[in-house]
Order: structure tokens, then C-alpha cells, then sequence
């Protein structure tokens, strides 16, 4: 289900965005370029690959949904029973984010001999982690908390840019007498589908798999952060996150754990960071107008520390926002809307003129390493 439009925000139509198909152009020579590069290549329209940085937790037990409900941001209490996954996170009681996670509802035989079971998939660097926390506060809940072995299940997404609608990839159903299960990714338009099978299984479609990192450049394309690498846990509002343009956060729903500062700050629209996507180039180069990847360009975009300052090219002032991750030429970074685009926030002066650049500057091994950025509003963000 979409999340309402944050009334106070007004986006003008005529910033740089992106389409929403992502356009990736064919790649230029730049100066910057290295034939030696290891990037991965450009996300093909079509294609399924593994998710090994992402883990799964079981919950089973009488009392899991009414534990659910009462941590995350979305709201597992429907009508009907839940047959398909949903998107998430849990926060902290300071309605801050502490992970972001796709549920699904576990349909196996021992889930149901236990009245209700649920999958949490979530960071593959955070399972344990968010697996303590859960037990850690489920007090006398009746329900058990299992991480599941990588060799049991696995993630999969899968992505057709063109020829198939929601929940339509080939004639796959969202759950199979099996027990595997999957959801539409509804996080951006043209994300593709989840799904959780059982070791030893792939995708029973026409199109080809890729490595991760492939999906990884996707995802940077379409604005999409995911994990602890790159969103900032227990500091970060769930708004700066995108969570709620992704679909993550039911307004209406009733009380859980960071509701409080979370409805606040939906009401009174003051959102002034949110992570988008970012392209960086030289220092010499001139200031791109589109989003578009080039593999051959090797900018030494992953040695840059995380959350380090994005800064004004030539000029002096508060920070822009903070780096967050990347590969080749494209990233993303949490991004101070008044300054880094024309988005309007209340309370704020707009201080952001056409033609602003910024920068990165960092210590690399051979000493001070130094990249122009350029943010980019995804063009889902309008609609919202």
C-alpha cells in the first residue's frame, strides 16, 4: 500500500531527476576512466541473483503476530491472512531505525504445528544481532526465535524491466505447497520480486542470474538503500531513510515501539535529510545532468569511509550531507534537501542554485583523495 505524500514537502518538477526505468546510458571515456577496471557491469533489463548479504530469522509461536504488530512500522493485522511478504523496519524507542526487513509468513509444516510462524529476513551482518533484541523482548510471549541456517533458505530477487505486472513473473505463485514464499519489492516501481526458497532451488524463470553486485548498482540507480551499511541505525529517522516512500510505514496503525516521534514527524513534514542516489566524477570534470553508470570508471569510490561529509565545491558553509556507499561512479548519500536539490522543506531557505557542486574529500592510502557529487531526486519521490 503506498504511504501518504508528506504535505509540507514541495518538489518541483523542473530538478534533475530520474526516470523511473533508470536510464543507464552507454559509456563515455572521461579522464577518470581505468581499463583495468573491476567493476561490475551494467544491470541487465532482466535477471535473478542470490542475496547472500541478506539472512533470515523464523518466528513460531501463538503470540508472534501480536508481537509484530507491536515493533514494526507496517501492520501485520489484515482482514485476510497474510500470503505474500511485506517491507519494514524495526526502530528503537527513540523512533530511530534499527533495521530494515522484508517479513514473510512461514507456511511450513513446523511453523504451522507451532499456530503461527513468520520470516524476517533482514542484513546478513545483523542477524544475530536483531535475533538477541527480539528475545531480548519478547518477555513472556510464547513464540521461538530460530536463525536460519543459510544452507536451509535463501533470498532471491529477480527483476524484468519490461513484459510482466505486480506479482506476474511468469506464472510463479507467491506461495507454493512447498512453503516458498515472496513479495512484490514495492520499494521503488520496477524493483521485481522477492522470493524465499528452500536450498538447492532457483528461479524457475527465462532469464538469466548475475552477482549481487549487479543488483547492487541497480539498486543505487533507483534510490533504494538497504542494510546497515547503508543506512545509519540508531540515528537515522525512518523518513531520512526513505522508508516510508518505500512503503514501510502504516500511519494508521495502532501503537508500536519509535511511534510516537515517527506520527510527530509525518504531521508536522519536517523531513530536511533523505538518502538519494549520487553520481561522483572527477574534479575536473563538468556537472552531469543525468544519473548513469559507466563501468569503465574507476574513481576509488569504495575506499571512501562511511558517513564521511559531502561539502561545497569552493565555497564554505554547514555540511551537505554525509557519503554513505558506492561502486564505479554512483553511490548513495544522506543528502540535505535544501541544499543538495530545489526540494522545498519547511522552515528551511532553499539555499540550493542551479549549477551547485559539491564534494567528498577523504585519506586514502596515498593521502588526501577528493571527488566531486551530485545528488539526484528519484522521480517515485514525486508521487508520493
Amino acid at each position: 500500500m503506498r504511504t501518504p505524500r508528506i504535505v509540507s514537502t514541495r518538489l518541483a518538477l523542473s530538478r534533475p531527476y530520474i526516470c523511473t526505468s533508470c536510464r543507464i546510458l552507454q559509456p563515455r571515456k572521461f579522464s577518470t576512466t581505468s581499463p583495468l577496471s573491476a567493476n561490475p557491469p551494467p544491470p541487465p533489463p532482466a535477471a535473478f541473483t542470490c542475496l547472500s548479504s541478506r539472512r533470515l530469522i523464523s518466528l513460531s509461536g501463538p503470540d508472534t503476530s501480536h508481537y509484530l504488530q507491536g515493533v514494526i512500522t507496517s501492520n501485520i493485522s489484515t482482514s485476510s491472512p497474510r500470503t505474500t511478504g511485506f517491507y519494514t523496519s524495526f526502530l528503537n524507542a527513540q523512533g530511530r531505525i534499527l533495521h530494515d526487513v522484508f517479513i514473510y509468513p512461514d507456511l511450513t509444516t513446523e511453523a504451522g504445528l507451532k499456530g503461527e510462524g513468520w520470516l524476517i529476513e533482514v542484513d546478513a551482518k545483523e542477524v544475530e544481532k536483531l535475533a538477541k533484541h527480539i528475545k531480548r523482548y519478547k518477555l513472556r510471549a510464547k513464540f521461538d526465535v530460530r536463525v536460519v541456517d543459510p544452507q536451509e533458505r535463501a533470498v532471491w530477487s529477480l527483476w524484468k524491466d519490461e513484459g510482466w505486472t505486480a506479482h506476474g513473473l511468469s506464472a510463479r505463485r507467491d506461495v507454493t505447497a512447498k512453503g516458498d514464499v515472496g513479495c512484490e519489492d514495492m520499494r521503488a516501481p520496477g524493483m521485481g520480486r522477492r522470493l524465499i526458497l528452500n536450498a538447492g532451488k532457483s528461479p524457475e524463470e527465462s532469464i538469466g542470474g548475475v552477482a549481487e553486485e549487479v543488483y547492487r548498482v541497480r539498486r543505487y540507480l533507483k534510490g533504494v538503500p538497504e542494510g546497515q551499511d547503508e543506512l545509519i541505525p540508531e540515528a537515522a529517522l525512518p523518513q531520512e531513510s526513505n522508508v516510508d516512500f518505500m512503503g514501510g510505514i502504516d500511519y494508521r496503525k495502532g501503537c508500536y515501539v519509535g511511534q510516537e516521534l515517527t506520527i510527530r514527524t509525518h504531521h508536522t513534514g519536517v523531513v530536511r535529510k533523505r538518502i538519494l542516489p549520487v553520481m561522483l566524477y572527477g574534479k575536473d570534470e563538468k556537472e552531469p545532468g543525468v544519473l548513469e553508470y559507466k563501468q569503465e570508471i574507476n574513481l576509488g569510490v569504495e575506499g571512501i569511509p562511511r558517513e564521511t561529509g559531502i561539502g561545497r565545491w569552493e565555497k564554505k558553509g554547514r555540511s551537505a550531507g554525509k557519503f554513505l556507499t558506492g561502486v564505479g561512479n554512483v553511490g548513495l548519500g544522506l543528502c540535505r534537501l535544501e541544499i543538495m536539490t530545489d526540494v522545498l522543506v519547511q522552515g528551511e531557505a532553499g539555499g540550493y542554485k542551479a549549477g551547485d557542486e559539491f564534494k567528498v574529500e577523504w585519506e586514502g592510502e596515498k593521502g588526501s583523495d577528493l571527488v566531486k557529487i551530485k545528488a539526484f531526486v528519484p522521480s517515485w519521490h514525486l508521487t508520493k
